[in-house]
């Protein structure tokens, strides 16, 4: 198992806002986390990340317990955050962007010729600056920036939002081929047309805590969580 979570609770000062979540992340497995805003799917990826501790709980990567490292090494254990707000440097060029924090040997699987043949426009706009990207571009950049520390599992926080169906469905294009590639996904997204084009599970949140389990088809198939929780 690549990613292992149990149990773990997390608080913004007093407010409680997981309740005992547990699920796993295969490597080559896409995982999504399902819910209405608000229902702690962001402070899930953060907790993992690091930037939140568990009161209690426990993560595991890779066989190895994270609760007691900073964010920084999770990193470097291999573990790439893509969030939300996208967090490229728009001062800096495409380029740069792809190589001021890149762990690059020569045998790392990504490097700067892999992420161009995988984003062309990318390497069309590599002198660019990141503030003169579209916001597809701009998501693009996000994840090809994870992919250059060469992790072995992603985190996406929303990777569609805001964003034209044609770019949505490059990036799920882009994630199938990291799921065969072998990389484990952890997904939170609220487009629901994608998410269930693209995850093996989902495990559907409510406040803070996970309600359901199941595929793609089961949800496809269940009105009643969907209208539940989903708001569909």
């Amino acid at each position: 198992m690549l990613l292992e979570v149990e149990g773990i609770n997390a608080y913004y000062g007093d407010s409680h806002i997981l309740h005992g979540l547990s699920f796993s992340v295969s490597e080559g497995e896409i995982v999504c986390l399902l819910g209405r805003n608000g229902v702690g799917k962001t402070t899930t990826l953060l907790t993992i990340m690091g930037y939140l501790v568990p009161r209690p709980g426990h993560i595991a990567f890779a066989g190895r317990p994270l609760e007691r490292l900073p964010a920084y090494l999770r990193a470097r254990l291999g573990i790439g955050f893509v969030p939300q707000e996208r967090g490229i440097f728009p001062s800096l060029t495409v380029r740069e962007n792809l190589t001021v924090a890149a762990r690059v040997t020569a045998g790392s699987r990504w490097q700067l010729a892999d992420i161009y043949r995988l984003f062309p426009h990318l390497e069309e706009r590599k002198s660019n600056l990141g503030f003169q990207l579209s916001g597809g571009e701009q998501q693009m950049l996000s994840i090809a920036r994870a992919l250059m520390l060469n992790p072995i599992m992603l985190l996406l926080d929303e990777p569609s939002e805001g964003l034209a169906p044609m770019v949505v469905q490059e990036i799920i294009d882009v994630l199938r081929i990291l799921k065969a590639e072998g990389l484990g996904i952890l997904l939170v997204e609220q487009n629901l047309r994608a998410a269930l084009a693209l995850a093996d599970r989902h495990h559907i949140l409510n406040k803070g805590a996970i309600v359901f389990t199941g595929t793609s088809a089961e949800i496809e198939d269940n009105n009643s969580i969907k209208q539940t929780y989903l708001a569909v």
